[in-house]
């Protein structure tokens, strides 16, 4: 994904698993796979509650798993953030904290307790798959007095409106009501490739943040100031803020003429991006060669022959993004100005 104008587009997974808590791999794994992803940042974020190997790798350092992914990206141009899954029934349910100091720290049997040490640690704390049918069994949000006390006094900063292969309208509108930063994760405990048929075709949920630099300030202050989008199941879910621009950035006109003897603008428009783009015709124009619907593949072109009637300087197209959301079922409208040469 291009970067925006000021901002280093970093595309980070920030909640994943390994043995060291109740995942399937060793750290060099996860590592390797976020090497292959094209992954900026990665977080560790092992159960600190749920430790279900325990009798076989039983270090008793909780910050044992990012020291080992850590080493293992030393040589990799990979972000490693420490962070831990604060594990508890609901309320509060699960919440992550990332850019911990010590995650021993956080073991403590109060609740609140953890997220305040986790505060005192200067830790970005977010809400982990509130909508999780094993404590929400209807797929909701369970909005209670003790989260919404946690978001009042800024001890949840985030919300993952997409965890694994779920979304949640609910926790998107929760993170618009509240101002939440929106995040999405792949809270990967397997293979990355199997769970999300990446060979195929497919690609793990991640949170693109737009950052000053590729630095653990940066990224945090980015993710405190809610600069995110989300990349899941090839759509893109964020608010218009940064939604916006970051398809105006992937879209552009690569040429326009006007055919010959016509007034009919035969317009090509790249998409330097990984993302697909399903765009439904908005403007006072219709097309030549195609329906009210177009699509340009990743990293490719798609040619519009637009019908303006009279032969113009300059025009704007508008398209209605499909697969892309700024709120539930709202599709955001963005404009492309054409100018055709002579």
């Amino acid at each position: 994904f291009p970067d925006l104008k000021g901002f280093k587009t970093l595309v980070c997974d920030l909640h994943m698993h390994s043995v060291f808590s109740d995942g399937s791999v060793w750290p060099d794994i996860r590592v390797e796979e976020a090497k292959k992803d094209g992954l900026d940042v990665i977080a560790v974020t092992e159960h600190l509650e749920y430790q279900p190997w325990k009798d076989d790798i039983p270090n008793p350092d909780r910050n044992r798993s990012f020291e080992y992914h850590k080493y293992f990206a030393r040589d990799l141009d990979i972000m490693v953030v420490n962070g831990s899954e604060i594990t508890r029934e609901m309320p509060p349910g699960h919440a992550n904290a990332i850019f911990i100091k010590d995650a021993n720290k956080l073991i403590v049997e109060d609740p609140i307790d953890v997220f305040l040490e986790a505060r005192r640690q200067d830790a970005f704390i977010f809400w982990n798959h509130p909508y999780w049918t094993n404590q929400s069994p209807d797929g909701g949000v369970p909005l209670n007095e003790l989260n919404l006390k946690l978001i009042e006094d800024g001890l949840i900063e985030g919300i993952e409106i997409v965890n694994d292969t779920t979304y949640s309208n609910e926790a998107f509108q929760l993170a618009l009501d509240h101002d939440l930063t929106i995040l999405g994760t792949s809270d990967i405990h397997g293979i990355v490739d199997w769970q999300y048929k990446i060979p195929s075709g497919g690609h793990r949920p991640v949170t693109l943040v737009f950052s000053r630099d590729k630095t653990e300030y940066g990224l945090k202050n980015a993710l405190r100031k809610g600069r995110t989008v989300v990349w899941f199941n090839k759509k893109l879910i964020g608010k218009t803020d940064f939604l916006v621009p970051l398809i105006n950035t992937c879209l552009k006109v690569k040429s326009a003429h006007y055919i010959k003897n016509s007034t009919v603008a035969h317009v090509v428009i790249s998409n330097d991006s990984d993302a697909p783009y399903i765009l439904r015709n908005q403007s006072q124009y219709d097309f030549y060669n195609t329906t009210d619907l177009v699509t340009i593949s990743p990293n490719s072109s798609a040619i519009l022959d637009v019908r303006t009637i009279n032969k113009k300087r300059k025009f704007e197209l508008e398209f209605e993004v499909m697969n892309a959301l700024i709120e539930p079922f709202k599709h955001p409208v963005v404009s492309i100005i054409v100018t055709p040469k002579p």
